[in-house]
């Protein structure tokens, strides 16, 4: 008589941010995994030193590491603590899974790309980080690759979802508050809807091909900050004029990329992930906003 398999525990970090929330979702009820969600308080990527002990009480076949310190901006007069959560607990959590033969699925950014080239970045572009947030998140890479090769790490860019605050919660908010907003239009890149990222991570570990390695995911297509707030104003149907301004007019505390658009076709051609166009997204994003 065949031996049922047994469910294989899942362990996600960054329960309450925006991807950690859609996988909630998604993995919450799907039996065949049994999913523990970790939020900052049931482990503080701060303590580094309790990382170990506390994954071990799980036991996880496979973690989500969707954890982050992402506050870009304060990053900057925050540059340690940015680190111990970026970097640092990113390089525990690799040795645990090394040490006890885990899975793991990293998230990482755009941010480690300097926005200095013309055309989509692969895996293997050069990374040149311009802010403190985009240097933290390299080092987390660079420690997750050093222990721990086969791990896969997902870059990511413009991260948006019905949970947690974004951009495009903002932008609805602001056009219903006023008449006119300005919006930067010459910074280009591509949106990412939460859930269509947890929905390629699910696929990933419900398939049959494990591939260690870098891989890049946002939505298709390309647009500027201006042009994606335009988009979430038709949607939406609200009537607010949109103001296209240089960066320059902007100045915040952390420098962004100029170009950071991410070249899909590895993840597409390793894992067949289909990748949604980020208007076609917005748009099913939006039926979902309360």
């Amino acid at each position: 008589m065949a031996v049922a398999s047994q469910v294989q525990k899942i362990l996600v970090t960054g329960a309450n941010g925006q991807l950690g929330s859609e996988l909630k979702e998604l993995l919450g009820t799907n039996e065949k995994f049994h999913t523990f969600f970790l939020d900052r308080k049931q482990l503080p990527l701060d303590h580094t030193l309790l990382i170990h002990d506390i994954l071990a009480m799980y036991e996880p076949d496979i973690i989500i590491h969707a954890a982050a310190y992402t506050a870009v901006d304060k990053a900057e007069s925050e540059p340690a603590l940015a680190d111990t959560v970026n970097h640092l607990a990113s390089e525990e959590i690799a040795q645990y899974c090394r040490l006890h033969d885990v899975k793991l699925i990293a998230i990482s950014t755009d941010y480690v790309f300097d926005g200095n080239s013309d055309k989509p970045l692969q895996e293997d572009a050069s990374v040149n980080p311009i802010n403190t947030y985009g240097e933290t998140k390299l080092k987390g890479e660079q420690a997750i690759q050093k222990w721990l090769p086969e791990g896969i790490i997902i870059r990511t860019s413009w991260v948006y979802s019905t949970y947690g605050n974004n951009f495009v919660k903002t932008m609805i908010r602001l056009m219903t508050e006023r008449d006119d907003i300005s919006v930067i239009n010459d910074q280009i890149g591509s949106p990412t809807y939460a859930k269509d990222l947890a929905e390629a991570i699910v696929s990933i570990i419900e398939g049959n091909v494990w591939q260690g390695g870098v891989y890049h995911y946002s939505n298709e297509g390309e647009t500027s900050w201006y042009d994606f707030a335009e988009a979430i104003k038709e949607i939406k149907g609200l009537d607010c004029k949109i103001n296209p301004i240089p960066t320059t007019q902007y100045p915040t505390p952390a420098k962004r990329p100029k170009y950071s658009l991410l070249d899909k076709s590895k993840i597409k051609m390793v894992y067949g992930i289909e990748v949604p166009d980020w208007k076609l997204s917005l748009r099913r994003a939006l039926t979902n906003f309360h």
